[in-house]
């Protein structure tokens, strides 16, 4: 697998940019320019079709005071961009545009940029692109995505290792399909009550506002998520119809006439997440959705059949043709992880380097080394699970196979096992394997233990590379953080050295001591630049703190970190000379001091340019 992964990257790393999250292509006017009358109004082109929001434009004039705008819209009907309108009476100096849109993958993307009218002002406002997201409303979200996920893999694995494995008894997996429906419901419910806030980057109480629902149920995530409220619904009937049948594995009339309406009811749970994230924009679309449909079905009818295994394998005796089935059945899901993961890294990244430059290939870097680990653990299963076969493959002798349960008893098995249904005798040669683990005989003991710390393994690992999938949908991908550099450095010079200034949120924990420093470079160049904070309190006021220090890291060149060496010059703080030796993506480490014993460090990513 790892070696196909490198193999398609290395063939089509150099295939044309294309996004996922929407960049931002141009500005009118062009950041930084200086223009002779003022605009009637203000248009961005993205990479991407973008949803707009009501607080998608602020602007700042010379005096940090906000300007009136019009309301934001599409420019000429086109979903690639966004516009508003200005005042007649604009003023003279240099204005601020913050701007914040939504990617038609449904993630929030933010920015800002200067113009000026006349000439420029020798101080400007701060930059200021808002919050990326409110810690407090992302750490929730991103619970609740997890959870999602974890939830579907549970409800669509364990329905499909009953429907398609037929074990005897199924008793024990109503639990985990009734954990998994309501897990799935709830964390929905969330994700739909914070999709607001989410885009707005506001805290969790935007969500009580009666618009913002409103609002997210006009959107695609929005409709989206209400889609997979709507599809719970059938779900819901399924399961309850399949509880009042007899177990499948007595007939296969019951599994044929529910396997038709589950699969479609599968299928439209997936296309909810293939519908709003990273498939849904950018290149080959339908075939993206496709792709993403079919490998989180794969996903979750390997991990939930595991998680069903390991809870047979603890609560009941397993006849061996039921893990012969699973072990084809997780064959085919692997095989298709692997194809719509080769063709996923290649579409997300779009480049050899994005694979260790950008944030998005070193996640898929570690996903890739939790998939090769539990591969390793299912090697495990395969090494217990042959002892017993490999000792009477050289007789040919034919044995009843089960797993799980309590040891059979050393004489001949009864006509009925544990469970009631008939014993299934194979061939201990051909005995079948379940996600790399085959079944022992079940007078061996230590195979079936070993077989369930194996199995128990394989979930754990499944667990952490599910975290590493959930992070994946959520960070900007490859491709589009380099179609982001590129139209950054394809932006028409203006002339003008214009500052670098970075905001820079903190809290030490307290209501009342929370705030925000304001770190201007100047010019934010290679080179000598002039460095000043204003520290301001939770009222927007200037605020005096006893001690402020600013680090940089270019971690990448292993250079730093390099202490700017800011003193307090009465109400801020500043260095005349400081010396960023290379361009880059520069961390920037602010720690402040508000006490004596209280102080915070945050930290926040600068561009430098040559």
């Amino acid at each position: 697998m790892l070696l196909g992964t490198v193999l398609v990257l290395l063939l089509f790393g150099g295939a044309g940019p294309a996004s996922a999250h929407a960049a931002l292509r141009s500005t009118d006017p062009a950041d930084g320019a200086v223009l002779k009358s003022a605009p009637r109004a203000l248009t961005l082109t993205f990479t991407e079709s973008v949803g707009l929001l009501d607080d998608s434009f602020r602007v700042f004039d010379p005096d940090n005071r906000r300007v009136r705008t019009g309301e934001p819209q599409h420019a000429a009907d086109r979903s690639d961009t966004a516009r508003v309108t200005l005042p007649a009476k604009l003023g003279r100096g240099t204005f601020t545009v913050a701007w914040r849109v939504v990617s038609a993958d449904s993630h929030p993307v933010s920015g800002a940029f200067t113009f000026s009218v006349g000439e420029p002002t020798p101080t400007t406002a701060a930059v200021n692109a808002g919050p990326t997201e409110d810690p407090v409303t992302g750490n929730l979200y991103d619970t609740a995505r997890y959870a999602a996920y974890l939830a579907a893999a549970l409800l669509i694995g364990t329905a499909a290792f009953v429907l398609l494995c037929r074990p005897a008894d199924t008793a024990p997996l109503r639990t985990p399909l009734r954990a998994g429906w309501w897990t799935l419901l709830a964390s929905t419910v969330v994700l739909l009550v914070l999709r607001a806030p989410y885009e707005a980057g506001t805290g969790p109480a935007g969500a009580l506002d009666p618009s913002a629902l409103a609002h997210t149920l006009s959107t695609r995530p929005g409709l989206a998520l209400t889609a997979r409220l709507a599809l719970l619904g059938p779900a819901a009937v399924l399961l309850i119809r399949a509880r009042r049948r007899p177990p499948a594995s007595a007939t296969t009339g019951p599994a044929l006439a529910t396997t038709g309406p589950a699969v479609v009811v599968a299928v439209g749970l997936a296309l909810t997440w293939a519908a709003a994230e990273h498939a849904s924009a950018g290149l080959q679309v339908p075939l993206a959705i496709t792709s993403s449909v079919l490998h989180l079905l794969a996903m979750a009818v390997w991990l939930g059949g595991l998680t069903a295994l390991l809870i047979l394998l603890h609560r009941t005796t397993l006849p061996a043709d039921a893990v012969a089935r699973f072990s084809r059945v997780a064959f085919t899901a692997v095989t298709v992880l692997v194809v719509t993961g080769f063709y996923q890294s290649w579409r997300g990244l779009g480049s050899w380097s994005a694979l260790t430059g950008t944030d998005y290939g070193r996640l898929l870097l570690a996903k890739l080394a939790g998939v090769t680990l539990l591969l390793t653990a299912a090697s495990f299963s395969r090494s217990w699970t042959a002892r017993p076969a490999a000792a009477r493959a050289a007789t040919g002798e034919r044995v009843p196979v089960t797993a799980g349960g309590p040891p059979l008893p050393e004489r001949e098995p009864e006509p009925e096992t544990a469970t009631g249904t008939e014993a299934v005798t194979v061939p201990v040669s051909e005995a079948g394997t379940a996600s790399g683990a085959e079944t022992g005989a079940a007078a061996d003991v230590d195979t079936v233990r070993g077989l369930r710390r194996s199995v128990l393994a394989e979930v754990a690992v499944a667990a952490v590379v599910l975290m590493v999938t959930t992070a994946l949908t959520g960070t900007t991908p490859g491709r589009a953080e380099t179609e982001a550099a590129d139209a950054r450095a394809s932006a028409p010079a203006t002339g003008i050295a214009t500052a670098s200034v970075t905001l820079v949120p903190f809290n030490v924990g307290t209501p009342a001591v929370h705030g925000t420093v304001q770190v201007t470079l100047d010019p934010g160049r290679v080179g000598d630049n002039s460095v000043e904070a204003v520290v301001f309190g939770p009222d927007g006021g200037l605020s005096s703190v006893p001690e402020l220090r600013l680090t940089f890291t270019l971690a990448g060149q292993k250079i730093g970190p390099l202490d700017t060496k800011v003193t307090d010059r009465g109400g801020y703080w500043a260095a005349d000379a400081f010396n960023l030796p290379l361009p880059g993506t520069w961390t920037m480490k602010a720690t402040v001091r508000v006490s004596d014993v209280d102080q915070v460090s945050e930290t926040r990513q600068v561009r430098i340019e040559r």
